[in-house]
């Protein structure tokens, strides 16, 4: 169902949310002072509406680096008679307190914040108005929010003297909290009194002291008739922590993992242990033991340990103590433990770092809280996907995003997501994946370029990329993706393997697009930033896939763009141009994209008059007979030529070399190459070679215009005869053929390309009855 999940399109309620939010002035509201803004007078919601509004904002802001924040969202549900709000999840610097005093008189029923360092004891007291309805509230992260601010002094000139200090609140508690059935305080700082905070609540379901040493866990007691999970994950236990949880009869889950890297633990876990757990907690279907050292042995000897097919029935269990159990456990977390490794387990769900199922089941335990687990998690998924084949490819894939997502600012799993990333939609996966799940690839590559400057990350993303069809896959985020490529190629320190990457990208970006993406590219500073790439290559006498790829970049880019040719000339491409021909004599490849890119800047009329100096018409010709890349060389330079001839004998402001010799040169070039030429070159439109067939200033250019049509026609029918019938060729050619001062030479080639076109167009008619 996965499959099928990945490719049904998003539902209509998201659609909306999506659009209102970045469009809330053009729908749910209007602008208040130019500044404020304000619900429209006429708009009743309901929470589920409210809800997700507000919780797809904190996504937006997190995960789309284009989506602006608004300083007065939250005050939009401020009252409750036009907005209601029931269920939220509030993440990281986003929400401060004003935002939470904003929403003050809603009926929350739950309300998670995550990693929220900006809050303070001010929210302390805003969460008292929400405590008459709230079931569900997670703290978890909000490191600050038992501090307030206090003036020693209390005036105004001992302020400088003595700024404002972080004092612990201590008298906060839960009271009046009658109906809280779940909290978490996972990384509670260190100082606040748990018992006390905890003691007014009178039915607690579930508790997550994540990342808290408390040493005596007595107080737990209280709730032994109603607590079924308690999370005390990177708590130091001790024989009386053990003795506590035994007692806590309704326990379903149970999670005393810890990351085995984070400090020195001394306690370890035994035989005894979990066999108390299994004889008391009998409610039990999920226990984390996850990171612990194993005292002593709790497994099968490997002779009684019956092999064949995997077991999950109790009483085959490797793990001794669980064959106790009356049932196997629904999730059982062993990861970075021995016993993960075991051959019968007995529990429908276990994560570890056996296997690619327990891997994958580790990832998606821990995303949340635990970005350190997790980013060893995929390390190993990372391990999987290069060295076997994923055979959940599209449950790791949509993990992998998730935790990307989920901690954009945690260097550790940007640098093993992104490398994950690079071999989950390799070709060989690429068939299983959906438009929407390649789309959701490149939105966290794209976020990971954003917010790390960092080499690996910058390369394990641009890597990615490379995975996918440029320019249509990445069209949907043309201008940001382009950004992102052109920041990196101007920074000042330069990885060299990520600059070839990068280059080699915004090459494929400007190849067959349309003109207008062109143009933007162009604006964006395009065209100077491959300028400058050549000029440090020139400075460093290299030349190398960076050279050759910015020239072919700027060939690209230049395609029918007036703009960006004269970007080009203003920038002194034409000195760049003659310089690289100097240093470098023999590169093929280099000369073939450089003119290239001049054919281009040739084709431009108002352009043609900066070429008309005898330094660069020498060098146009002296190419005519050169032999490099086979025919391309010679058939760009000629082209160049056959352009600047169109404009006639009084455009020829130069002495030297004279205009008829030039010609004579093109002529013998022209009759020089092979018609069967296989040709390096891809045209999108015909019209710069057709506009040169109707003229009896230059017939020297007619009939190169009429070489490269017949070549293309003959060689590649099937790309190039309908190209050149649906821009209407044909007509053009007969009347040329027609003209007094074409050669005969060239009406007979002109002849030959329409005998072309009319047999392709017979081959091709559709005969069937």
């Amino acid at each position: 169902s996965l499959k099928m999940a990945s490719d049904s399109p998003e539902s209509l309620m998201t659609l909306c949310t999506d659009y209102c939010l970045r469009n809330l002035e053009g729908t749910l509201c209007y602008l208040l002072d130019n500044e404020t803004l304000r619900l429209h007078p006429d708009i009743f919601l309901p929470s589920e509406i409210c809800d997700k509004l507000v919780n797809e904002y904190v996504e937006l802001v997190k995960s789309d680096s284009i989506f602006e924040p608004h300083e007065s969202f939250f005050t939009l549900f401020s009252d409750p008679r036009s907005t209601r709000l029931a269920r939220i999840h509030l993440r990281e610097q986003i929400v401060q307190d004003q935002d939470l005093e904003a929403i003050r008189k809603q009926d929350l029923v739950e309300l998670y914040l995550t990693n929220c360092e900006k809050l303070t004891a001010k929210s302390l007291q805003t969460l008292v108005s929400f405590s008459h309805t709230l079931i569900s509230l997670s703290l978890f992260g909000c490191c600050n929010i038992f501090y307030e601010e206090e003036n020693p002094g209390g005036c105004e000139d001992d302020c400088l003297v003595n700024p404002t200090r972080q004092v612990l609140v201590k008298d906060f508690t839960f009271e009046g909290f009658s109906r809280l059935r779940f909290l978490n305080l996972g990384r509670l700082i260190e100082g606040v009194n748990v018992e006390t905070l905890l003691r007014p609540l009178a039915s607690l379901a579930a508790l997550d002291l994540s990342g808290i040493q408390l040493n005596d866990v007595g107080f737990l007691a209280q709730w032994k008739d109603s607590l079924v999970s308690l999370v005390l994950y990177n708590m130091d236990l001790s024989e009386e922590h053990i003795q506590v949880i035994a007692q806590l009869r309704k326990l379903r889950h149970l999670d005393i993992s810890r990351d085995h890297l984070s400090s020195y633990y001394k306690f370890k876990l035994t035989r005894r242990v979990l066999n108390l757990f299994v004889e008391n907690l009998v409610n039990l279907t999920s226990l984390d033991i996850s990171g612990h050292t194993m005292l002593e042995n709790c497994t099968i000897p490997s002779m009684e340990e019956k092999m064949g097919q995997t077991s999950i029935e109790p009483a085959k269990s490797s793990i001794a103590p669980f064959r106790g159990l009356k049932r196997p456990l629904q999730f059982l977390g062993l990861f970075e433990t021995s016993l993960c490794r075991l051959t019968h387990i007995p529990a429908y769900k276990v994560s570890g770092d056996k296997n690619e199922e327990q891997v994958l089941n580790a990832i998606e335990a821990y995303t949340e809280h635990r970005p350190e687990i997790t980013s060893r998690a995929i390390n190993l998924l990372f391990d999987i996907a290069r060295i076997e084949r994923c055979s959940q490819l599209l449950r790791a894939l949509q993990l992998v995003i998730t935790a990307l997502k989920c901690h954009k600012d945690d260097k550790n799993i940007q640098v093993t997501g992104s490398a994950a990333l690079f071999y989950l939609t390799n070709s060989e996966y690429r068939m299983e994946q959906s438009v929407k799940l390649r789309r959701q690839v490149i939105q966290v590559v794209l976020n990971g370029m954003e917010s790390y400057q960092e080499v690996t990350v910058q390369r394990n993303c641009c890597l990615t990329l490379c995975n996918f069809s440029i320019p249509e896959e990445l069209e949907f985020q043309y201008r940001r993706v382009n950004e992102l490529l052109l920041n990196i190629l101007n920074q000042s320190r330069q990885d060299e393997s990520i600059q070839r990457i990068a280059v080699h990208l915004c090459n494929a970006l400007v190849c067959q697009v349309d003109n207008d993406h062109k143009e933007a590219v162009g604006k964006m500073g395009f065209v100077m930033t491959m300028l400058k790439l050549i000029q440090k290559k020139l400075a460093d006498k290299t030349c190398d896939q960076v050279m050759e790829f910015s020239w072919s970049a700027l060939w690209n880019i230049t395609d029918e763009t007036p703009d960006n040719c004269e970007m080009f000339l203003n920038y002194s491409g034409m000195k760049l141009f003659l310089e690289c021909l100097k240093e470098f004599p023999e590169k093929q490849e280099l000369h073939r994209n450089m003119l290239g890119l001049l054919g281009n800047v040739a084709e431009v009329k108002e352009l043609r008059p900066q070429l008309m100096t005898s330094q660069f018409i020498s060098v146009f010709s002296n190419l005519l007979e050169s032999k490099a890349d086979g025919i391309e060389v010679s058939y760009n330079a000629c082209g160049v030529l056959s352009h600047i001839m169109f404009d006639g004998p009084e455009a020829w402001g130069i002495c030297e070399p004279h205009r008829e010799e030039v010609v004579k040169r093109m002529w013998a070039a022209i009759q020089s190459w092979d018609i069967n030429s296989r040709r390096n070159i891809n045209y999108r439109s015909f019209e710069p070679i057709l506009r040169l067939l109707p003229q009896g200033i230059s017939p020297v250019s007619q009939h190169w215009a009429t070489w490269a049509l017949y070549n293309l026609v003959s060689v590649y029918p099937d790309k190039y005869c309908p190209l050149l019938i649906k821009e209407g060729g044909i007509p053009l050619l007969k009347d040329m053929i027609k003209m007094a001062s074409a050669r005969q030479e060239t009406k007979e080639m002109a002849r030959k390309v329409i005998e072309h076109c009319s047999n392709f167009k017979e081959e091709n008619m559709d005969t069937s009855r």
